[in-house]
Parts: C-alpha cells; sequence; structure tokens
C-alpha cells in the first residue's frame, strides 16, 4: 500500500473516530499478511479507559467507511484495540493507581551527576515528586524529573 493510500486511510479513520468521541493513536496496515491487517489503536478524547465493547462499536462504522471509500481492493482484517497499560506515569489518576508500585525515575541532570531513581512510588505533589528508596523519602522537585517509569525493583 503506497503512502497516498494510507494518508487518505488515516484521514478517514480520523473523521469517523471523531464522530464517536475517539481518537486514532495509531495506523498499523501489515501487507504482508494474507488477507492484510489493519490495526488500528482507538483511545477516548475524554482521557476514559476503552473497554472491549469501545473496540467493537467502532468496528462497524470503521469497517463501512473502508468500504465505501474503495480504497483497498482486496479482503483484509480490522482490528480494533486500546492502548493498553502505558508504563509511563504522566496522569494524577496514575499517579495515585500506582502508589507503592517500583518506579525508575529519569532525571534531567542539571543539578546532579544521577540520571535514574529506582524506588517505591511515595506521593505526587504539584512541585514534587516523592519515591521511598530504601526506607528514606526522596523528594524530587519536578523541574529535575524528566520521566516516571513502572519498573521491576532489584535488590
Amino acid at each position: 500500500m503506497n503512502k497516498e493510500k494510507k494518508s487518505k486511510l488515516e484521514t478517514l479513520l480520523k473523521k469517523v473516530a471523531t464522530e464517536w468521541d475517539l481518537k486514532i493513536c495509531s495506523l498499523n496496515i501489515q501487507t504482508n499478511q494474507n488477507p492484510i491487517v489493519l490495526k488500528i489503536t482507538i483511545k477516548k478524547t475524554n482521557g476514559d479507559d476503552i473497554s472491549l465493547k469501545d473496540c467493537a462499536l467502532f468496528n462497524d462504522p470503521a469497517s463501512e467507511e473502508i468500504e465505501n471509500s474503495n480504497l483497498l481492493n482486496c479482503s483484509y482484517v480490522l482490528e480494533i484495540s486500546s492502548q493498553g497499560v502505558s508504563d509511563e506515569l504522566t496522569s494524577d489518576r496514575d499517579f495515585k493507581t500506582f502508589k507503592g508500585f517500583p518506579v525508575n525515575v529519569q532525571l534531567n541532570q542539571k543539578n546532579s551527576k544521577i540520571k535514574f531513581l529506582n524506588g517505591l512510588l511515595y506521593e505526587k505533589s504539584k512541585d514534587y515528586l516523592a519515591i521511598n528508596i530504601k526506607g528514606k523519602i526522596q523528594k524530587i522537585p519536578f523541574d529535575e524529573v524528566l520521566k516516571i517509569s513502572l519498573c521491576t525493583l532489584k535488590d
């Protein structure tokens, strides 16, 4: 499939998604499969979780638009899915949900030679992130934090 067709297909699917208060996160077309596979990853525009029902409900209008567009002149399999759970913590909801879980904090090294800190997520405020490192609470100002990800702790 050429880039122009993929771009047209993506534009078409984004339009349909908008009508359902969804956003297309990615469109992956596997032309090496027979039939080809269209993998569409969606999320809700309001940030709520995507359910299996949401994926199923989006399947019919997406499939109908693909058929009506005549962009694909072959058989295909349509797979609709959610983004799943990311290991990166970004929202307040993430920080509440994963309090006490092991995290890896990437630092910007502006004020320190340390690149990463590992510990248990303790607290997030508007100004700092607190993690428990071997029983000691360390507060890290947010201007020093680049990324916070779930991880597994090593002894």
